[in-house]
């Protein structure tokens, strides 16, 4: 076992305070990681504060984490130490399912293994531990190479931001001749546009006002719109062939849907604590669809890792220290980041 510095919260509504937690001994397929950098995705706040579940505590999130190898197992094939690695929303599956030997682990038929917040069901039977730590033991089968086109930093929230986004966007053949809406520029959103836009697509984003209008432009939009201006519903009626709906929150679904041209898809990656209505005319006069998409499989995310290299896209950031946690959640919730918090973990030390 080795002792790791971390940042956890101990209960329900409590502040992060520094702790150290146990990660287990590298085995034969095991990688060590020493992490670098971590993104604190919405995701980590909707845990902490017992918003999707029941949570076991001390908990330490985090799920966006780009590091260094510093120990391999006697079996590990893929990775060398001082290789530049990634670790996702999960690292751990059965293997043996169908949508695990398709490549698509996010959709265990047996349940996948997060990487915070779960249990290591195919292992020793612990709670997991995530990222806002110093040190991460991962199965090599769900480490992700990260390309030197990339930096450590700005690679972290591609773990979670750049995948949730580019999966249901290559999923939809979003590209060229497409007209792709993006519903929110966050932490989410804002990958979305890069990534829709160097897949060729025509890009719109719609957002409650237009304050991030130029930002949204600068990231590749072509069009920014401001949601709350009842004459973008109007103007924009039957407009586009896939609607990426970023938002954690309660939106009116069918306003958005009317939005969709013949056959369009409207797809939600963000996930808000509480549940969604929609009437049934909003799909059946357009044939529309209303669909989800979590995360990507180990290929895919890879994929997306790959791609963002080639097309030179990375998330914008603000770096904070491991003391900075409790503020950056609190600016998180007022929408105060542009566009994802990464955590220099050298300040856990």
């Amino acid at each position: 076992m080795k002792t790791v510095n971390a940042r956890a919260v101990f209960g329900l509504n409590e502040p992060f305070k520094a702790t150290t937690i146990e990660r287990r001994d590298v085995g034969p397929k095991d990688i060590l990681i020493e992490i670098k950098y971590a993104g604190i995705c919405h995701s980590d706040i909707h845990h902490v504060i017992g918003e999707w579940q029941e949570e076991t505590y001390p908990l330490v999130p985090g799920h966006e984490i780009a590091g260094i190898v510093s120990e391999v197992g006697s079996e590990v094939s893929k990775y060398k130490v001082g290789d530049r690695v990634g670790v996702g929303c999960m690292v751990n599956s059965c293997g043996e399912c169908k949508n695990c030997l398709n490549g698509e682990e996010q959709y265990c038929l047996n349940g996948n293994t997060p990487t915070y917040a779960g249990i290591n069901q195919y292992g020793d039977g612990k709670p997991t531990q995530g990222g806002y730590s110093t040190h991460i033991v991962v199965d090599e089968g769900f480490v992700l190479r990260i390309p030197d086109g990339i930096s450590l930093d700005a690679a972290a929230p591609l773990l979670c931001a750049g995948i949730t986004t580019y999966s249901p966007l290559h999923h939809w053949h979003a590209g060229k001749g497409k007209k792709v809406a993006v519903v929110g520029l966050g932490g989410l959103g804002h990958m979305a546009v890069k990534i829709a836009h160097a897949m060729g697509a025509e890009v719109t984003v719609l957002s409650r006002s237009l304050s991030k209008k130029d930002d949204g432009l600068k990231l590749g939009a072509d069009h920014f719109y401001a949601t709350e201006d009842q004459e973008t519903i109007k103007k924009l009626a039957k407009s586009f062939d896939l609607i990426i709906n970023t938002v954690s929150a309660k939106i009116d679904l069918d306003q958005f849907l009317s939005l969709l041209a013949l056959d369009g898809a409207m797809v939600n990656v963000g996930a808000p604590g509480e549940p969604l209505s929609l009437s049934a005319f909003s799909l059946i006069t357009g044939r529309r669809s209303f669909a989800g998409s979590l995360i990507g499989g180990i290929r895919e995310t890879q994929e997306m890792l790959d791609f963002c290299a080639e097309h030179n896209l990375a998330a914008e950031i603000e770096i904070i220290s491991a003391d900075q946690i409790d503020k950056a959640y609190k600016r998180v919730l007022a929408g105060d980041v542009r566009y994802r918090f990464v955590i220099d973990v050298a300040t856990m030390a």
